[in-house]
């Protein structure tokens, strides 16, 4: 066991770096940055894994080293308990006054059966010998102690199992969209150790609708409701679902979750000879409770090419000094704020960079705008129009096959430790000749010991 705890501890300290450091499998751009910002350090931390802290070989062996030593410390206990629990209590000591709360008085006839109705009343395990009666409880102390540990196994096996066999995948969906369960569609995807593309199950989700409720007092949200056809097997036959926050889309061992919404604005950009650029919804990023979103608009096609750096305002205000905001989440008076930029976006540079982003240091402003919907902004080399905006939704797909087995292992664990919290193991002993012996032993010293003794000598006694 305290080489249980010692690895335990050490797996809570092998755990700070992947809190402190950015991990690859959660934000791979800001390990990107962090290699440009300070390429020297990253190079040592990267040669540690300190990128990729839970999926590090150290981490790993701290992981399996903990598991080895739990079970190799409760099953020999399970099997001794397992052995102790079957056998009857002791026999009664030769000098009961040197117990705790011995007591004694004069007999005087029928004690021993008073003793044995108590016992099988209070579901004490009895042996009888000689004129005296030794009895104990609380085995359930110890069952529940292994039960915890035992627990905590299978909260390590379910971990491991969606480590080695799950996967978990994101994808942003604006309404009227099609999501095919394909790789490529999705916009983060992380596959376990040992998941192979192939276990995708098949399946084409369309999004409907989505409607959210809002409380006019306070602005937060009551209710997210999402609309989609399913298709699975014959694409041509589609299932109407519903998604809630929490009421998930199941697929076989798949679950499709409602992460989050925010708003698209719909634009179309044109060239000075009226040539389309750009047409369709572009996801902007929520960055307050009034989903007051900001975003990039990225013209490659464009000659010099342009970026539109945005922010949406689904209900618009000015404050002052802080410019526009939303006052509600609801698109009620929905605006557009864009400032133009032209020059290299930078994507043929073989770096990764965000959607949501654009590198303006290496590019010229040439105009800021405000649009309503309809409205366009005409800057030098084309225009931008604003036609409205569409919902998106963010939709997160996993399959976790260990879970069932974690949740298992939770529930066990905090009923075995209830059970060994509040139960409590003693000895009670009676023994009947001239007199009447009575004397209890409380393990661990636990309290109620004393008042559980008051009660027996008083039915002994024939008292109550």
């Amino acid at each position: 066991m305290r080489t249980a705890l010692i690895l335990l501890m050490l797996l809570g300290v092998a755990a700070i770096p992947g809190s402190l450091i950015p991990q690859r499998t959660q934000d791979p751009m800001a390990v990107t940055a962090y290699f440009k910002s300070s390429p020297g350090v990253a190079k040592w931390l990267d040669q540690l894994s300190l990128f990729d802290v839970y999926g590090s070989p150290w981490f790993s062996a701290i992981y399996i080293l903990l598991f080895i030593s739990l079970i190799g410390c409760v099953l020999p206990r399970t099997v001794e308990h397992f052995h102790a629990a079957r056998a009857l209590p002791p026999a009664t000591p030769k000098n009961l006054n040197r117990m705790e709360f011995y007591n004694s008085w004069p007999a005087i006839g029928g004690e021993l059966d008073a003793a044995r109705t108590w016992f099988a009343k209070n579901h004490f395990r009895v042996i009888e010998k000689d004129g005296s009666i030794s009895a104990e409880k609380g085995y359930s102390r110890e069952t529940g102690n292994l039960f915890f540990h035992l627990a905590l196994i299978l909260i390590l096996l379910g971990i491991s199992l969606s480590s080695l066999f799950g996967m978990r995948g994101e994808a942003i969906l604006n309404v009227g969209e099609r999501f095919v369960n394909t790789p490529t569609s999705y916009d983060s995807l992380a596959y376990g150790k040992l998941f192979k593309d192939g276990k995708l199950p098949n399946f084409i989700i369309k999004v409907d609708k989505f409607d959210a409720q809002y409380n006019v007092e306070t602005n937060a949200p009551e209710d997210y409701t999402l609309n989609i056809t399913l298709y699975q097997g014959d694409l041509t036959k589609g299932v109407k679902r519903v998604i809630k926050v929490n009421s998930p889309l199941t697929i076989g061992n798949t679950k499709i979750y409602l992460q989050a919404n925010g708003y698209s604005p719909v634009v179309t950009v044109r060239d000075s000879k009226g040539n389309v650029g750009l047409q369709g919804p572009i996801p902007f990023l929520p960055q307050d409770g009034n989903l007051r979103s900001i975003g990039a608009i990225k013209v490659p096609d464009a000659d010099p090419q342009v970026g539109f750096v945005g922010s949406f305002v689904p209900t618009y205000a000015r404050s002052e000094g802080n410019g526009a905001m939303s006052v509600f989440p609801q698109a009620l008076d929905p605006r557009l704020l864009l400032s133009a930029w032209s020059g290299d976006l930078g994507l043929d540079s073989g770096t990764p960079q965000s959607v949501y982003r654009i590198d303006t240091s290496a590019m010229k402003q040439i105009g800021l705008k405000s649009l309503k919907p309809g409205e366009s902004f005409n800057y030098p080399g084309g225009s931008l129009t604003f036609e409205g905006y569409v919902q998106w939704v963010n939709l997160q797909i996993v399959e976790d096959s260990g879970k069932n087995y974690a949740l298992l292992g939770a529930i066990v664990s905090i009923l075995g430790l209830l059970a060994s919290l509040f139960t409590r193991r003693r000895r009670i002993w009676i023994r009947v000749g001239k007199d009447v012996e009575v004397a209890g032993l409380a393990k661990n010293a636990a309290p109620g010991l004393e008042e559980e003794l008051v009660e027996f000598m008083h039915v002994v006694k024939g008292e109550k």
